[in-house]
């Protein structure tokens, strides 16, 4: 039912359906120990120098925080060898999304998506106005560049992007992006959302720091992932000056909290080493649980992220509902048009020993389940 006064857009919005939470499962099926594998959260955080950071910042907690957000955009902008007046903050990359449709998208905009991608993008993309085309991935599950190219119009305003994509972990392959970047209208803007760019090896990722400058190209990353603050909700953009002075114009004031940029500043500036350390570890594990599943004869996708993305060979709405009430939360893909797929956060290695434990029973319960129904037999 829409509510009068409303956006119209709004009754054709779907709201974002996010994962449960351990307590959620803890008090819904009497478990004591649960294993979340189902958000792609890293495991290992908060890094020791980012608590630290952040229990300080408590105490300011009564004030705002320096509105212009200088020292933070200076520490992210040495990482890309940038100016801080490439960089605008957020809450979170969602928030800086969001604030990119409001900036971009005006009512009968077209804005181009691969179907099998955040939801996000479709849904405030809707929610300003836009016409949304979306994109198949191809059969071996990568963003379909050429159909994405044949797509574009003289109405088309924006290209959301995520590379590495999720909920696949496949990249985009350079000659592909770079055939989109360069041939982009001048009316047409990419945005290139590497939210799990960190989990991936930096020579298969788009020359970001260049192209800025070059094209109409707004990359947007996250300290969620990598850097082990989803709860602190900290996101940015990185792109030229210029469009970097409108994007704040669009956002809110004060738009990321004391506490979540206290934790990113001490991330980059004390906590570097337990950063290698930690994406050394989950890359690691990642590899470990391919080759695990593999070995059990699943198809499994190269993933350049911190999950893993397979085809378990069965119907996950039932498999996904029996682990969760065994204290193991995994996401299956059948709302991305993948009904037998599951994508796995790469937590610690005992975690993941515990997903192989509870996967295997579960699977084989499911399998000889399946096997009964064509027998007849039940």
């Amino acid at each position: 039912m829409r509510i009068t006064g409303t956006r119209k857009t709004i009754s054709h919005v779907e709201p974002y359906v996010a994962g449960k939470t351990i307590e959620e499962v803890k008090r819904e099926y009497g478990l004591r120990e649960v294993v979340k594998l189902g958000s792609n959260e890293n495991p290992y955080g908060p890094f020791p120098s980012s608590l630290e950071a952040m229990r300080e910042e408590l105490e300011l907690l009564n004030t705002y925080p320096d509105s212009t957000f200088e020292e933070i955009k200076k520490h992210i902008a040495a990482m890309f060898r940038l100016s801080a007046q490439n960089i605008a903050v957020s809450h979170g990359a969602g928030g800086m999304l969001e604030t990119l449709a409001k900036t971009f998208i005006e009512e009968g905009d077209q804005v181009i998506i691969p179907q099998q991608s955040y939801r996000l993008y479709r849904e405030i993309s809707t929610l300003m106005g836009a016409a949304v085309v979306e994109v198949p991935l191809t059969e071996d599950y990568h963003v379909d560049v050429d159909a994405i190219r044949a797509e574009i119009t003289e109405k088309t305003k924006l290209i959301w992007l995520c590379n590495p994509n999720n909920p696949t972990g496949t990249i985009v392959p350079l000659a592909k992006y770079r055939e989109l970047i360069t041939e982009l209208p001048a009316h047409t803007w990419l945005v290139l959302d590497e939210a799990y760019a960190e989990f991936a090896d930096p020579d298969l990722l788009p020359p970001m720091t260049t192209d800025i400058a070059q094209h109409n190209l707004i990359a947007v990353r996250t300290f969620s992932k990598a850097f082990g603050l989803a709860g602190a909700r900290l996101g940015y953009a990185v792109a030229a000056p210029d469009v970097i002075r409108v994007i704040d114009t669009v956002a809110e004031p004060f738009n990321a909290n004391r506490v979540g940029l206290a934790g990113a500043t001490a991330a980059l500036t004390r906590g570097w080493e337990r950063y290698l350390e930690v994406r050394g570890q989950i890359c690691a594990d990642r590899g470990w649980l391919e080759d695990q599943l593999s070995r059990r004869g699943y198809e499994v996708v190269q993933s350049h992220a911190n999950f893993v993305f397979f085809d378990s060979g069965t119907d996950t709405n039932a498999l996904t509902a029996t682990m969760l009430k065994r204290g193991v939360i995994v996401r299956g893909c059948a709302g991305w048009g993948y009904p037998h797929h599951l994508r796995v956060s790469v937590g610690t290695r005992a975690e993941l020993e515990r997903f192989i434990q509870v996967f295997d029973v579960t699977a084989g319960e499911a399998g000889r389940t399946e096997k009964e129904h064509a027998h007849g037999s039940v």
